[in-house]
């Protein structure tokens, strides 16, 4: 089996678009365009999700910009603002991540740029004061940070998909001020590689995907304590269990949901649920007739349901919103590519009471991605 790549906004062809448009989507859920990317200097192409803060919605696109090197965007009211071009002289760039709110203060990471061009950790106000609070690629740090962060109790914690002790991605954590340590080098014999998710707390211990490594070279689940002790809990085979998982996990009441990015029954990637004790079950293989293919993006939880992203599939083949039960029953919600929509949505959803939102890595008035809204 070969692994497809993430980084979906250049795989689309124009004879490809021609042909599929023509279909038609079939939706479920009403979906709405909030914004399309792209025009001028704007944010071009979103690589993740938003998040709400105070009834503004918060993002990264990974180009555009005044130096074409990605940005931090917020869109309030359907009306967007660029709060920060990256690549002015040490800056990050190309963040590929989201962000989160830490008392008001916004932090995320940036794939590459910084002192060393490795990737950066930031932070920035919502006036758009951006601070570089970390430089990756000193001597055993880690390189190249793909995933976001995680609040806990006041120090963030993360991983990058390289670097580290074999150059093969790292978990730290740092403080606020930007104070960074290397928890675990991933790459020892079976141990998992190539994170490219973030991490979630329960109960004070940390759960994560890696996206390479294990036994079967399809990727592994593993816990981490906030001192840095590391343990696999599933090595992914790419069969019918799944495998290459690029997203992180979803905690609901003890249990961890997410999804891989190909294997299962199609190869198209599955969701699936797994316990902190490590006992893994698929609960739904994507790829049948108009089901979503190739989820990039976790999952959220909102009302007992879970709901998520695939970047292929769906009526029209540019990908889906779905939704699906924590035991297994799966609906897709809206099929992206129809007309001005927006298609390959890698990110992940947000939820804001009843309606949903999220990005699309390419699709919209300028071909450069969109934020959207659905209402399931």
């Amino acid at each position: 089996m070969t692994k497809l790549s993430i980084r979906v906004r250049h795989t689309v062809s124009v004879s490809f678009l021609l042909s599929t448009l023509l279909a038609g989507p079939a939706s479920a859920a009403s979906e709405t365009v909030l914004f399309s990317f792209g025009k001028g200097l704007d944010a071009k192409f979103p690589e993740a999700g938003l998040i709400n803060v105070g009834g503004t919605l918060y993002g990264t696109t990974s180009a555009g910009g005044g130096h074409n090197l990605g940005t931090v965007f917020a869109i309030r009211g359907g009306v967007e603002k660029v709060l920060h071009s990256f690549g002015a002289g040490k800056d990050g760039a190309s963040p590929q991540a989201g962000l989160i709110a830490v008392s008001g203060v916004l932090y995320g990471t940036t794939d590459k740029g910084g002192a060393n061009g490795n990737g950066t950790i930031f932070r920035i106000t919502p006036a758009g004061a951006e601070t570089v609070l970390h430089s990756f690629g000193g001597p055993n740090d880690g390189n190249f940070p793909q995933a976001g962060l995680i609040d806990v109790r006041g120090v963030l914690f993360g991983t990058t998909s390289a670097g580290g002790t074999h150059n093969l991605g790292t978990v730290f954590k740092t403080t606020v001020a930007g104070a960074e340590t290397v928890l675990h080098s991933f790459g020892l014999a079976k141990d998992g590689t190539l994170p490219r998710a973030g991490l979630v707390n329960v109960g004070g211990t940390l759960y994560g995907t890696t996206y390479d490594g294990g036994a079967h070279d399809e990727g592994t689940v593993f816990k981490i304590t906030q001192a840095g002790a590391e343990t696999v809990l599933h090595v992914f085979t790419g069969g019918r269990d799944g495998g290459a998982p690029s997203a992180g996990l979803t905690n609901v009441g003890g249990v961890l949901f997410g999804t891989t990015y190909d294997g299962g029954a199609h190869d198209k990637g599955t969701v699936f649920k797994i316990t902190t004790a490590g006992a893994e079950t698929v609960l739904h293989s994507f790829g049948a007739a108009n089901d979503g293919q190739y989820p990039a993006a976790g999952l959220i939880d909102a009302g007992g349901t879970l709901y998520g992203t695939t970047v292929y599939g769906g009526a029209i083949g540019l990908g889906t919103a779905f939704k699906i039960t924590p035991a297994g029953a799966e609906a897709v919600l809206h099929s992206f590519g129809g007309g001005s929509d927006g298609f390959t949505p890698a990110g992940g959803l947000t939820a804001v009471g009843a309606t949903l939102y999220g990005a699309t890595n390419g699709g919209g008035t300028h071909s450069d991605g969109t934020a959207f809204r659905i209402t399931p």
